[in-house]
């Protein structure tokens, strides 16, 4: 088994393809400056400090009180391999139009993403998009006549001239079909999960007899497969049985859970899907496993975005069905959310800055990052501890 390289061992050598850049979209502000401060570290480490201390490039999406806008590039980008952060979930950006207050939309964020494209105006050696909710994902296929946002959007985003987009468990990640050209790198931040799970879960033991992993429908089952093999225990899941006649809010509604698997009872569980949005799902199958005597129940999502506010999760917590939550800083967290007790964040700006470092450098992903060798070398430590 090779040896995972270090991000800081690319940096000072000739292999990188341009100087590094990096424009933070609004909405992705935080984030960038986290996957800023890695690469300026490991910048530094190497001997190649930045001359102002950071790769990120000043920019701007103002807006004129009628609502258009127009992208600001503050200083020359030119023959730089630019990475663009955008954040489409971070709704707590807003902007003024005739003397009212917006909070930006997906699709507000991704037209300031273009906007920022065209201001680059092909100066840039490359340019790379990270969006780690994908725009769009939800409306992955058709099943009537309308619309195939995501399908279109990446398509558009190609003929701009972007070469790579990065993101984070897309919903469905055969939309990459629709550029077959360009290149696209759907990531999962199985090894960030688990470490959180190490270091914020008292006695924390997965093995075969004390823990299990259930996937909370058929469409999440690749992810919590991936999880249950690298730790060796076992699958369960549920699947969805839904009313194909009627539909509430945008989809056909859920008429009961159906659970496939072994005895949970007295067994922590572990649950994971891409999106925590009204959470109505993940709780059905939480109180309906602590009815099967399961022990520990965490969540976790990729996107703890809560749609429907906090206080059922509250309840579920009260009550003992929910022991913790688990979601990522890939997109916008709202306040309230990170105050909550059964919140744990998983940060994964570091996973996002250890890309950036490799593809700038022109290196195969698999040498700088391989997260099962890493999830190996945690469990390890862990076990003999």
């Amino acid at each position: 088994m090779s040896k995972v390289k270090k991000p800081k061992e690319f940096f000072g050598q000739d292999t990188r393809i341009a100087p590094l850049g990096v424009i933070a979209a609004p909405g992705a502000i935080e984030l960038s400056s986290k996957v800023d401060a890695h690469l300026a570290r490991w910048a530094s480490e190497a001997g190649c400090e930045q001359p102002n201390g950071t790769f990120i490039y000043e920019s701007q999406c103002p807006r004129f009180q009628s609502g258009d806008a127009k992208g600001l590039i503050k200083s020359s980008i030119r023959g730089l391999d630019l990475y663009i952060i955008v954040d489409i979930g971070n709704y707590s950006c807003e902007y003024q139009m005739f003397g009212h207050t917006n909070h930006m939309s997906p699709d507000d964020h991704y037209q300031d993403l273009k906007r920022l494209i065209e201001a680059i105006a092909g100066k840039a050696y490359r340019i790379n998009v990270i969006m780690p909710m994908l725009y769009g994902s939800r409306q992955h296929r058709r099943k009537f006549q309308e619309s195939l946002d995501c399908a279109l959007a990446l398509q558009e985003l190609q003929r701009m001239g972007v070469q790579n987009i990065i993101t984070f468990d897309a919903h469905d990640p055969r939309m990459q079909n629709a550029v077959p050209l360009m290149g696209f790198d759907n990531v999962m931040p199985t090894y960030q999960v688990i470490k959180a799970l190490y270091n914020t879960v008292p006695n924390f033991n997965p093995d075969v007899d004390h823990f299990m992993v259930i996937s909370p429908d058929e469409g999440a089952m690749d992810r919590n497969m991936y999880y249950s093999s690298v730790l060796g225990v076992n699958l369960g899941m549920y699947y969805k049985r839904r009313d194909y006649s009627r539909i509430v809010n945008g989809r056909n509604p859920i008429v009961a859970h159906e659970y496939l698997g072994e005895n949970v009872e007295g067994k922590d569980v572990f649950v994971a899907d891409d999106f925590i949005s009204s959470g109505e799902s993940m709780l059905e199958v939480a109180y309906d496993l602590k009815q099967r005597k399961a022990g520990r129940i965490f969540t976790y999502a990729t996107y703890t975005i809560f749609t429907n506010g906090l206080e059922r999760f509250d309840k579920a917590y009260e009550e003992g069905v929910i022991d913790g939550v688990f979601g990522s800083n890939l997109t916008y967290l709202h306040p309230d959310l990170k105050k909550r007790e059964w919140f744990h964040e998983v940060d994964v700006s570091k996973y996002i800055a250890c890309f950036i470092a490799a593809l700038n450098h022109n290196m195969p992903i698999g040498d700088i990052i391989d997260p099962h060798e890493k999830i190996q070398e945690l469990l390890k430590r862990h076990s003999t501890n």
